[in-house]
């Protein structure tokens, strides 16, 4: 499965990625072998997660998450929740 997801920054800032195995993916932002911009901004929380058909609709999706304001996400994050 395809999965786009954001985890809440412990400065409490956003970040959205993609991955097929959100377990593993957030294992590695905690241990700081995620990417560049989590590994500074340890521990990361799972605020938010999605299923998408492949992988090009996944990317599609994380690419319009990360273009949409902070509010808008958090907005998406409570909708879910």
């Amino acid at each position: 499965m395809h999965l786009v997801y954001i985890v809440e920054c412990c400065d409490g800032t956003l970040y959205t990625g993609y991955t097929t195995d959100l377990e593993q993916r957030l294992k590695a932002h905690n241990q700081g072998r995620g990417a560049k911009y989590t590994r500074a901004r340890r521990p990361v929380r799972l605020v938010y997660w999605e299923g998408c058909e492949s992988k090009s609709a996944a990317l599609r999706r994380e690419r319009h998450i990360k273009s949409r304001s902070r509010e808008a996400k958090l907005q998406l994050i409570r909708e879910k929740g």
